[in-house]
């Protein structure tokens, strides 16, 4: 399986197979233990151990403390990264756009509403494609313009969800 882990704005890409763990093409010898009833893991990288407290912080977001040390982290596996891409996600600096389905679903959640600033990357809606949620986000810095889903509604490929509007009054 292959993951897109971006920490601090930087990224690496991790490969997991029955082979082991490579971080941007590079083996890696790495194994992590968790705790029993906590959120505390055991990692062990190479010849280092860490001490890893893990909380889920949204849909592929955790909160990671590593050795006292506090950290954000998105893991984005490959699927849901195509889907960001065919549903405009990625590279969008031209303006707001319309947040579509990117395959046939079903609403989970709307996390926004009509009037609401947002800012890159914040969560706009949670749609349940192929068993799998998925979180819909901003690709710039926003107001919502309108809803046009509610939380039960199934929705079509490239179906809009959310309008969006440049959140200086600008038609984008």
């Amino acid at each position: 399986m292959l993951y897109t882990v971006t920490l601090d704005g930087r990224s690496w890409e991790i490969e997991i197979d029955d082979d082991g763990l490579r971080v941007d093409g590079e083996p890696v010898e790495a194994a992590l233990t968790s705790i029993p009833g906590t959120d505390l893991h055991a990692l062990r990288v190479g010849a280092a151990s860490h001490r890893v407290v893990a909380g889920r912080d949204g849909a592929g977001r955790w909160r990671l403390n590593v050795d006292g040390r506090p950290a954000e982290v998105e893991v984005v596996d490959e699927r849901t990264l195509r889907l960001r891409e065919m549903a405009g996600a990625a590279g969008a600096a031209d303006g707001p756009r319309p947040v579509k389905a990117p395959m046939p679903g079903l609403v989970v959640k709307v996390e926004v509403e009509e009037g609401q600033p947002v800012a890159e990357g914040q969560g706009i809606v949670i749609v349940e494609a192929m068993k799998m949620e998925n979180e819909l986000r901003a690709a710039v810095p926003a107001v919502v313009a309108r809803v046009l889903v509610a939380p039960g509604d199934t929705v079509e490929k490239d179906q809009v969800l959310v309008e969006l509007a440049s959140p200086d009054g600008d038609d984008a």
